[in-house]
């Protein structure tokens, strides 16, 4: 199983656990983040574990082929002395060491492949890693946003906010009565300095509006 494989096995497993739990998405895009860093943090260390042995090898392979070197020297030493016996026993220590070499290499060849996909696994990793912090503001907001409107939703569905209107209209009737009663208690009273006046000038007009009909009626009578 891939290493790509084994995080989304994790990851989907805790998201659908939490989803299940009715978990805060903010805890959810956390772990995501820290699932890819955890698993970015593997697959650097598989990338060194591989430069090691690529290292170690090289070195094998180096020391491999000086010694397929060295035998193939001596073989030509013991052909020159005319020792076939020993140029042949010769040959088959370097054939050996060639063998050992033609392998070392295929050991090469498969860990350069390796560090190939390990390198392109890296380069995706860390671009996933960093779309995901980018969003991860995003989708909290968005959730945020989300739950504010589902809470406004869930109150008007509930026939809460037409109870806080009705009790404030009872409200509003209370203060009118009590503002009614108030004014009940002026009706009948003695009215004000005003009025008193106002009543004095008309008295006065209305006191000379009488003499003046009787100044015509004692004219007439006359």
């Amino acid at each position: 199983m891939g290493i790509f494989s084994r995080m989304s096995d994790i990851v989907n497993a805790n998201i659908n656990a939490m989803l299940d739990k009715a978990e805060d998405p903010e805890k959810i895009v956390r772990l995501m983040i820290q699932e890819m860093e955890d698993t970015l943090v593997e697959v650097r260390s598989s990338a060194a574990r591989a430069i090691a042995d690529k290292k170690e090898i090289n070195r094998k392979l180096a020391a491999f082929e000086h010694e397929s070197a060295e035998w193939e020297s001596k073989a030509e030493l013991a052909v020159a002395k005319g020792r076939d016996d020993l140029a042949k026993a010769a040959l088959k220590e370097r054939n050996t060491a060639v063998e050992v070499v033609e392998g070392l290499r295929d050991q090469l060849a498969l860990l350069d492949e390796g560090l190939e996909r390990l390198n392109e696994d890296i380069g995706s990793l860390q671009s996933k890693l960093l779309d995901a912090k980018a969003r991860q503001q995003v989708l909290i907001a968005r959730h945020e946003a989300a739950s504010k409107r589902l809470k406004v939703r869930r109150q008007l569905h509930e026939g809460k906010i037409d109870d806080a209107l009705m009790r404030f209209e009872q409200f509003e009737r209370k203060m009118e009565n009590l503002e009614g009663r108030i004014e009940s208690y002026d009706l009948g009273s003695r009215p004000n300095l005003r009025q008193e006046i106002n009543n004095l000038e008309d008295e006065d007009k209305i006191q000379k509006e009488l003499e003046a009909v009787k100044l015509r009626v004692s004219g007439k009578a006359e």
